[in-house]
């Protein structure tokens, strides 16, 4: 088999925040599968690692469901629902997508599907899958080898269809349909000659229903149903006795609905009551699932239980007491350690300086650090989060570090904030990822706080030193000591942690603490950058005019505001510093770059000027709409722009003595609208530049460039490799960035192979490590 080139390896997201958007393939090493804004994502739990993407929505994914075996064996098939109106069949293959078939005909966004594999000779080998819509219809299609057929539409007037549930009648191959309405009544369908017909309505919620699902236990059906009303029913459909009994008036029965249907020349009567009403939460219930069935020794086994989740952040395991039926609560579960990410666009990353971790920031108002958890004893590393520094009040927008546990962060505000690593954070980041405490804390131990918590009502965090914590109260002391409505304004805890945190924990012990303020910008922070030396910040505003679009320099000894850089009409878009430092390159909404040159001062005590060197304006701007990005040549000779006008140009040569500038590439044509750029800090072996640039539809492409010889330049661009469709983001990329190699790079022991490594993330809400064969470069 031949290495790939280019390959995905860890991959950053969660959820989307809808009902109905994970589902548990069941069966022995089953795969979950949830929707990431656009796209389907398939874990591997077991290996804690994402196996691929399934890209084909044009909008959020907003319900999946696995088509179950019915011998109990991992599912290969399963369906999706979008905000895109369309419903999409997936087949796998060895945890590949095998072939993609999109069902069309709703009208407005999907949001709920189920599907079974239909029973009986006539239906050998066909699916049923059915979906519901916000435009009040709930559409039945069957699917055989790679014909789709549509049967029916079932309409529902003025009201919606929120949930779907299929199973078969007892003793039959007859498919039964329950619908959750937002009328507070379950309907239930039966498929009589391939079109399903409602046979009854199931009334006693209070408010919309959220849940239904089917599970059959010792020959009766029974349907859970959860509701906004926060209760939960459990149903039981059975076939209904033809014995003739004679009942006493005196004893108290259940009510009975009930309903006939026709199967292979018989009639047959069913009849529904229900079983229990299940109280235990505060708020919604959005979703109520029975453990799925499993065989053991050759028998399929299917326990009792029923697990539900709710608005009250909640989740409960119910089953029913041995010996008296009453369904209880069942012992709480311990979190296991699994993938996380942002739910929101990402907006920046930034490698630390010695590449061992990530830091982005998200439209989600967090800022999240992902870091290798290398366990002992096993050679495989995967990675998670280990810390959310900081949870904001306002969209994020930048990132820059200052140095290995220290950065600056900019948001839909006017104030750069700055963050330090507590000490708690270094000594779980040592712990998880294999480094040894005294060796990065140096001479820091005395010096740092343990954590930090944010005030109540507050945006910063505040320091928690060692003489702020206050121990936790034991379970029976608490009624003691509270009777529920004291305010504990000390959250913070510290924990010493051997494996990546639990979501709680990321919440409420993972703060950074902020140790300084940022004023001078008039409008939301949108850009930043500093220096390779780290002794200078450059940062940017959102801007209209000329005044407000200056960039701002700030020392990172002192934090005070220095020379302020104004060219710009527009907002500047992104900033760069050359490798050496000499230069500043901005480029702008206004479709222009402007380079700064430094101008070091008689004393050291005071910063470096920077004057204007070069700039290009409509005359000489070979760029027609934004330009996005920008990114410096490892050795600073050149630097590189991409633009919504899909060019990336090179430009140079750059030294302190020639301002006459000008491209000295040809015009590269991406092939789409290019939002990021970065260039590799190590040459290819052929002594090329190495360039990753980023499109607007989430495609990332490799190109190499030398200089050509020659007037006008021809073949200098060499285009390399590009992401799959599994490895590409499925909206634009928002920014690119190498890992710096130090000239170092991981080495196969096999084949003695170099590989490089490179971070994206993008509006799909995902981020993503990539490497890169550097000898197919």
């Amino acid at each position: 088999m031949v290495a790939p080139v280019l390959e995905t390896s860890h991959v950053f997201c969660c959820p989307n925040r809808v009902r109905g958007a994970l589902n548990w393939s069941p069966g022995h090493g089953g795969l979950l599968a949830f929707g990431t804004s656009c796209s389907v994502v398939l874990y591997d739990p077991q290996k804690r690692v994402v196996v691929t993407n399934l890209n084909g929505h044009t909008a959020r994914v907003n319900c999946i469901q696995w088509i179950c075996k019915q011998d109990g064996s991992p599912s290969t098939d399963l369906v999706s629902g979008g905000s895109d109106n369309h419903v999409i069949h997936w087949e796998i293959e060895n945890n590949q997508l095998l072939k993609a078939v999109h069902l069309l005909g709703h009208e407005g966004p999907v949001y709920s599907v189920c599907a079974v594999y239909q029973r009986g000779a006539a239906h050998a080998a066909s699916q049923l899958i059915v979906s519901a819509a916000s435009d009040s219809t709930v559409r039945v299609w069957s699917k055989k080898d790679s014909e789709v057929t549509y049967l029916q539409s079932l309409k529902f007037g003025d009201g919606f269809a929120l949930a779907l549930s299929l199973s078969f009648l007892p003793d039959t191959d007859v498919p039964i349909l329950a619908c959750g309405d937002d009328d507070c009544k379950i309907h239930l369908f039966v498929q009589q000659d391939d079109q399903f017909q409602k046979v009854l309505f199931l009334s006693g919620h209070e408010d919309w229903i959220r849940g239904v699902e089917w599970a059959m236990f010792g020959g009766d059906l029974f349907l859970a149903s959860c509701s906004q009303d926060c209760l939960i029913r459990i149903w039981k459909l059975y076939i209904k006795s033809t014995s003739l009994e004679v009942q006493d008036d005196d004893n108290i029965r259940l009510k009975e609905d009930t309903f006939t249907i026709e199967n292979e020349s018989a009639k047959i009567e069913f009849a529904v009551t229900l079983e229990t009403l299940l109280a235990g939460h505060e708020n919604w219930v959005n979703a109520v699932h029975w453990q799925p069935s499993f065989y053991r020794d050759g028998v399929l086994q299917q326990p009792m239980k029923l697990l539900s989740a709710s608005m009250d952040k909640t989740m409960i395991l119910w089953a029913p007491d041995e010996e008296s039926g009453v369904w209880l609560e069942q012992k709480e579960w311990m979190p296991e350690v699994v993938i996380s990410g942002h739910f929101d666009d990402v907006r920046d990353l930034v490698w630390d300086p010695e590449g061992e971790f990530i830091i982005t920031v998200g439209a989600d108002q967090t800022t999240r650090l992902f870091a290798p958890w290398k366990r002992r004893g096993q050679s495989q590393v995967t990675w998670h989060e280990i810390a959310r520094p900081q949870i904001h009040g306002y969209d994020l927008k930048c990132i820059a570090m200052i140095n290995r546990f220290q950065f600056v962060s900019g948001a839909d505000e006017k104030v750069l904030r700055v963050f330090s690593a507590p000490r708690n954070f270094v000594e779980n980041f040592c712990a998880i990822t294999g480094h040894s405490l005294s060796h990065i804390l140096g001479n820091q131990d005395s010096d740092l706080p343990e954590g930090a918590t944010v005030p109540a009502l507050g945006l910063s965090n505040k320091a928690v030193f060692q003489g702020d914590l206050v121990p936790q109260p034991s379970n029976e002391e608490e009624p003691l000591r509270s009777a529920g409505f004291e305010y504990h304004p000390m959250a913070f805890q510290r924990f010493i942690l051997t494996e990546p945190p639990t979501e709680d924990h990321l919440l409420q012990n993972t703060l950074w603490p902020e140790v300084q303020k940022l004023y001078g910008h008039g409008y939301e922070i949108h850009c930043l950058t500093c220096n390779n030396s780290k002794t200078l910040l450059a940062s940017a505003c959102k801007a209209a005019k000329k005044e407000h679009a200056a960039i701002i320099l700030w020392n990172t000894k002192s934090w005070k505001q220095g020379q302020s850089l104004v060219f710009h009409s527009l907002t500047v878009t992104q900033m760069a510093f050359s490798p050496n430092d000499n230069f500043l390159l901005a480029v702008s909404r206004d479709r222009t770059w402007s380079l700064w040159k430094r101008n070091d001062t008689v004393s050291h005590e005071l910063d470096p000027v920077f004057n204007l060197h070069a700039f290009t304006n409509t005359v000489t701007a070979v760029h027609s709409r934004i330009i996005w990005s920008c990114a410096w040549s490892p050795d600073g000779k050149y630097f590189f722009t991409g633009s919504r006008d899909r060019k990336v140009v090179a430009w140079g040569e750059c030294d302190l003595f020639n301002s006459s500038i000008g491209p000295c590439s040809s015009v590269l044509d991406a092939g789409g609208s290019v939002t990021a750029v970065s260039v590799c800090p190590v040459l290819s072996l052929s002594q090329r530049y190495v360039i990753a640039v980023g499109l607007e539809c989430g495609r990332i492409c490799l190109y190499s460039w030398e200089k050509a010889n020659q007037v006008p330049e021809i073949n200098d661009w060499i285009y390399c490799i590009e992401t799959s469709e599994s490895q590409s983001h499925t909206l634009a990329i928002r920014k690119l960035c190498w890992k710096n190699c130090n000239g170092k790079t991981e080495q196969s022991e096999a084949e003695n192979t170099q590989w490089l490594e490179f971070a994206s993330c993008g509006e799909d809400h995902t981020v993503k490590i990539h490497r890169v064969n550097r000898c197919a470069l």
